[in-house]
């Protein structure tokens, strides 16, 4: 008789989540293992005293259409609206604001009448912004040299100042990117560019969830794998993925012939796979490759891609002091900032802003009393309303590794999906994806996997014998 492919997915992120999903459809006998204790990764929430916190302010982009579809198939696109258009109000202290509007006209124009109107800039510098936007439709981010250019010195030679860099590309390519905007890999600017700015006139509508992140990916992710038949196993660290053949003893029945891969738990036990898909961030994956599953130097080079931190303040008013979903700011150390009143589960006449700090190098080892006195009054700069607002409580959270530091040089070190070992794939948004390490970089990872598994080992049942 015939039996399902058994394939482990290691990791309970996005790209697991969606890799999972995707072969579970497939008809494969699906276990996810999330060594933490819910699903969604980096995406996910926690409880502190009664207020939902989301662990970062993940928004997306129309254009981030595997994205969509993964919250389609989870039953949460009414759940995470987006824009009607892309609409960013820009503040800076002193009670200055812009508003960011696209029209209705074909990209790349639609955004040509909010830029002519930019007061943040000089008549000059916003007349030499169409130069790189121009010249960044030639760019081709496949390009292993344009890998290796700097984003700052790719715009400043195309005649964009220092005050345009900050005041206008840092908007887009700091949150996008999470590095210092003429830090960041040319490759994958020209992705956020020409994808989210220069293409369809809708790309750049911004969407952001109206449910805490944990509901909206985790819980829904295990509803539905749980639909489909697939187990979820919270709590289960895995110590190896070992090959050949399989003992006896395993918390999955391992007697029977054929299984390329085991999976060791690190809390004792093993599981038997036909197929593997490794969705962890690239410093867990690496112990866990076996010898000559890659090119030699492949795995220590991952290690060159490094960390990226994001850091969250978080802060709590008696009254209202923002009328707006989420802004911007420029000229101060606020970043980005959100409304986090209603999804939080708050209740009272207050409200609960979060401001996003992306690039946050300088900030993720500062106590949060100092983080206090630096943005208290950066957010009193930016809206006046807080300034007689009474702060009834203030932290911080930080994702020290939220991405990986998308640097020039940074595309070289991104594996792609196949390894040298059939039936052992990698997923994740730090894999060779195209996009940036974002949400949407890493449902196309799972994506790419379950695609890569399908065309291979799991283009038909296994047989194992004829049984009574």
């Amino acid at each position: 008789m015939r039996r399902a492919n058994r394939v482990t997915v290691i990791g309970g992120g996005l790209a697991g989540i969606t890799a999972a999903i995707a072969l579970a459809e497939s008809g494969a006998d699906v276990t996810l293992l999330e060594a933490r204790p819910r699903l969604g990764g980096a995406t996910c929430s926690f409880n502190r005293d009664g207020l939902i916190v989301d662990t970062g302010q993940h928004v997306f982009l129309g254009c981030c259409t595997a994205y969509r579809g993964l919250l389609a198939k989870l039953g949460m696109t009414g759940h995470a609206p987006l824009q009607d258009r892309f609409d960013v109000t820009v503040f800076a202290p002193g009670g200055r604001q812009a508003r960011l509007r696209r029209t209705a006209l074909p990209g790349p124009l639609h955004m040509l009448p909010a830029l002519g109107r930019y007061p943040f800039l000089s008549w000059p510098e916003r007349a030499y912004v169409s130069r790189p936007a121009l010249a960044m439709r030639r760019v081709d981010p496949a390009d292993p040299a344009v890998d290796q250019q700097r984003f700052g010195d790719w715009l400043a030679a195309r005649g964009q100042t220092e005050r345009a860099r900050r005041a206008l590309w840092d908007l887009f390519s700091v949150s996008a990117l999470n590095i210092a905007g003429d830090d960041a890999s040319l490759a994958l600017a020209a992705t956020v560019v020409k994808t989210g700015l220069l293409g369809k006139n809708n790309a750049a509508d911004i969407g952001v969830a109206a449910l805490p992140l944990g509901e909206l990916h985790g819980d829904a992710g295990a509803t539905l794998l749980a639909k489909l038949g697939a187990q979820v196993s919270l709590g289960a660290k895995v110590s190896a993925i070992e090959t050949g053949a399989i003992e006896t003893g395993a918390i999955e029945p391992a007697d029977e012939p054929g299984a390329r891969f085991r999976v060791r738990l690190a809390q004792g036990g093993q599981i038997a796979a036909d197929a593997v898909v490794l969705a962890v961030p690239h410093e867990k994956a690496a112990p866990l490759i076996p010898p000559g599953t890659l090119p030699d130097g492949t795995v220590a080079g991952w290690a060159g891609l490094g960390a990226s931190p994001i850091v969250n303040v978080h802060v709590i008013y008696d009254r209202p002091v923002m009328d707006l979903p989420f802004a911007a700011a420029i000229d101060s150390p606020v970043q980005w900032v959100f409304d986090r009143t209603r999804i939080s589960g708050m209740d009272g006449p207050g409200q609960y802003l979060a401001i996003s700090l992306s690039a946050a190098d300088s900030y993720v080892d500062v106590p949060a009393a100092r983080l206090r006195d630096q943005f208290v009054p950066a957010l009193a700069e930016l809206f006046p309303a807080a300034r007689d607002a009474r702060i009834t409580e203030f932290f911080v959270t930080r994702e020290r590794r939220a991405t990986f530091r998308q640097a020039p040089g940074c595309g070289a070190l991104r594996p792609k999906t196949a390894t040298r070992r059939p039936g052992l794939v990698l997923a994740g948004a730090w894999t060779d994806t195209g996009w940036p390490d974002t949400m949407e970089g890493a449902v196309r990872s799972g994506l790419a996997a379950a695609v890569e598994l399908r065309r291979t080992v799991l283009t038909s049942a296994s047989t194992i014998g004829e049984r009574q």
